[in-house]
């Protein structure tokens, strides 16, 4: 069946439900949603038999919704009406919440339903429920209503408030009165609560340092306390901690309140450089003579409006702010904030690294790598890469980048200390590694994932595998050695250059991991302890890794791993220092969240198709 996804991007939820829809044999082809005159072309040109909305921020047209079945994926139980279905849910301490399929109508939510779904509610960031139970949730609600809409014979239902069935009702807005924090009143799990329900966006407004900030990637603190709530009384790798009424809480990263709005647009997706901006000249150490010149940050005020570590938006703010180091290796029995720690079990070392939205600074990829190092030593024959709950990871950080006084050269720094982690892991003799992928990879974070011996995927695990989308940028962390050894040169050339998402059973069946089992967490953090605890009682452990130590002895003898490297770091300091700005464009845009100008051929087949 020919669909058309209609949403505002191609999201983690649209990502998924692509993936899912494909299998199935439908054919799917994604339009952005950036206007009525746009979104009427589309449908004409594509002529499809349904329409999807995975993720919308403003209603149909009437003229497309009046003669098509729209599927619109709303994250609300049944009733549910309004923006901030999930922001409310989570401020109101739903013990149960749901997604519901139901088709656009003339009235915001309140169409007839083709399927609804629920779930448990955890205390967690909203931008984590929406990544895991609500995609979930969403994926089931989908299929069961694209399934009943190709039977022909199945009816929605209308909504029905006298219904006792139908617990959602209409409600208005969120707003940052309803998010704000009382610091002199509110304990660790009132301002917690607060935080979750506003991460990913729009973050809580508040007043840090005498400027305003938005507040994301909250934890709670079980053994720091402070004099004043509300003041900063510690920091660590990037966050800060401050006291509640009760107790104190950790925030992991602050967006300053932007004064201007950013207007800047271009889809970047190709080489040319439309607006011909002006070049301004950035530097690094060993960066040839003849491409010396890079592009720096566009706005007057890189910070504003851009999320970041909160140490590094506070930068120049901190000094009297002691340092609360936690090593990766102690044991810790409270909760608190740490990005990356270490477990030992059975033989088996687990090295977790959560980074925020899966991105890895200069500095994060350096402390993991000391990490990774330090685990080698430990008495294990098994590492296992845990990467974080939600994100296994996405490469480089991008936002950080953007922020530095030379993105340019921040972006050679950045993709250096990946590739020193990289190699780190492709390089291990002393024991067989594996990467445990929990959540999404994309990028370099999919490549990262590739050093290690054997790779597993939870089966609701997306991987884009590519780097091109970010303004051609041709990528390193040794993919051209790593991603062909799987699967093979011409596959490797179709997955960079079709920039498309790839499943995890996809993923499975081409080569590219050896395995995926597992939507819920729990069973995949299960079976991997299975998989790794077998590799160590296995009687074949000394020939595995005795065969490891010899493929990589002769894989190098025929191309060093520094080849490799050189030749992809010529390609990139071509993206970071050339004369084409396509990269830094393409960065601007995707951190300031800057709307696109119109969808890209790749995901359009529907444009492709017309030209």
């Amino acid at each position: 069946m020919k669909i058309l996804f209609l949403t505002h991007s191609f999201n983690s939820l649209a990502q998924r439900l692509y993936i899912e829809l494909a299998r199935r044999g439908h054919e799917v082809s994604i339009e952005f949603d950036i206007n009525d005159a746009v979104t009427a072309q589309a449908v004409e040109l594509y002529r499809p038999e349904l329409i999807v909305a995975p993720f919308l921020k403003r209603a149909i047209p009437e003229a497309v919704w009046r003669n098509h079945v729209c599927f619109v994926v709303h994250p609300g139980i049944v009733g549910d009406r309004g923006p901030s279905a999930l922001d409310w849910a989570l401020m109101r301490d739903c013990a149960e919440w749901g997604v519901t399929v139901l088709q656009a109508s003339g009235e915001m939510d309140a169409g007839d339903i083709w399927a609804a779904e629920t779930f448990p509610m955890r205390l967690a960031k909203k931008s984590s429920l929406y990544r895991n139970e609500v995609v979930e949730a969403a994926v089931r609600g989908v299929l069961k209503a694209v399934e009943r809409f190709q039977s022909g014979n199945f009816k929605p239902q209308p909504l029905d408030y006298s219904c006792p069935e139908v617990l959602g009702r209409l409600h208005a807005p969120i707003k940052q009165a309803d998010r704000a924090i009382d610091w002199s009143r509110d304990g660790t799990r009132a301002v917690l609560k607060k935080i979750n329900a506003a991460d990913g966006f729009p973050g809580v407004l508040d007043t840090l340092c005498g400027e305003a900030y938005y507040l994301f990637d909250a934890c709670a603190e079980d053994t720091l306390h402070g004099n004043q709530p509300g003041e900063i009384i510690a920091q660590r790798n990037g966050a800060i901690c401050r006291s509640t009424s009760d107790g104190a809480v950790w925030i992991g990263h602050l967006k300053r309140k932007a004064e201007g709005k950013h207007t800047f647009n271009s889809d970047c997706s190709s080489s040319s450089n439309p607006l011909q901006l002006p070049l301004v000249m950035g530097r690094a150490e060993d960066a040839p003579p003849l491409t010396r010149g890079g592009w720096e940050g566009f706005g007057s005020n890189a910070f504003s409006g851009l999320k970041l570590p909160a140490t590094l938006a506070l930068e120049g703010h901190l000094a009297d702010v002691p340092e609360a180091s936690l090593d990766a290796f102690s044991s810790c029995t409270g909760e608190t904030y740490r990005d990356i720690w270490f477990e030992q079990k059975n033989g088996v070392g687990y090295l977790h690294f959560a980074f925020y939205n899966g991105a890895m600074s200069s500095e994060q990829c350096a402390r993991l790598r000391e990490a990774y190092l330090v685990a080698t030593q430990r008495d294990v024959r098994v590492i296992v890469l845990m990467g974080g709950a939600d994100f296994w990871s996405n490469g480089i950080h991008l936002n950080c980048i953007e922020a530095a006084a030379s993105p340019a050269d921040e972006s050679w720094r950045n993709i250096n200390a990946m590739n020193d982690l990289t190699r780190a892991i492709a390089a291990t003799g002393s024991q067989l590694t594996i990467a445990a992928l929990q959540g999404n990879a994309g990028a370099g974070g999919v490549f990262l994932s590739l050093a290690a011996d054997q790779v597993y995927a939870r089966d609701s695990v997306v991987f884009n595998p590519h780097y091109k989308g970010m303004g051609n940028l041709y990528g390193s962390e040794y993919w051209t050695y790593l991603l062909p050894r799987r699967v093979g040169e011409a596959r490797a050339a179709t997955l960079t250059q079709n920039r498309l998402p790839v499943g995890a059973a996809e993923a499975q069946e081409i080569g590219l991991i050896d395995g995926c089992f597992g939507i819920e967490r729990a069973d995949f953090l299960a079976r991997i302890e299975q998989v790794a605890e077998g590799l160590v009682a296995s009687p074949d452990y000394s020939a595995l890794l005795q065969e490891k130590v010899a493929r990589r002895e002769r894989d190098e003898r025929e191309k060093p791993l520094d080849a490799y490297r050189a030749e992809e770091l010529q390609h990139m300091k071509l993206n970071f220092y050339g004369f084409d700005p396509s990269y830094h464009v393409a960065r601007y845009n995707f951190v300031y969240k800057i709307l696109h100008a119109w969808t890209p051929l790749y995901l359009a087949r529907h444009r492709r198709i017309a030209r």
